[in-house]
């Protein structure tokens, strides 16, 4: 069964985004909410620390700048979304 749930006291610059955002996405403030709510619980991935660093190794990054690089390349393409 669905749950209300509220969110109080949100700063006017938060809710501000959070109605833009929403637009973007043609959606109304509570979809964008669930929609936010949903990409962050379901993209949870937890690893081990022997898994994280076999990751971190695959990725085949060697130094700070191809890692600066490689994360850059990320935000740009999540900001795109």
């Amino acid at each position: 069964m669905p749950v209300n749930l509220s969110i109080k006291y949100v700063p006017e610059h938060i809710a501000e985004q959070l109605r833009r955002r929403a637009t973007r996405h043609h959606r109304s403030l509570q979809g964008e909410l669930l929609a936010i709510l949903e990409e962050t619980l379901t993209s949870e991935v937890s690893f081990t620390p022997e898994e994280l660093l076999a990751e971190v190794r695959k990725s085949g990054l060697k130094t700070r700048q191809e890692s600066t690089k490689f994360i850059r390349q990320d935000r740009n393409a999540r900001s795109r979304r």
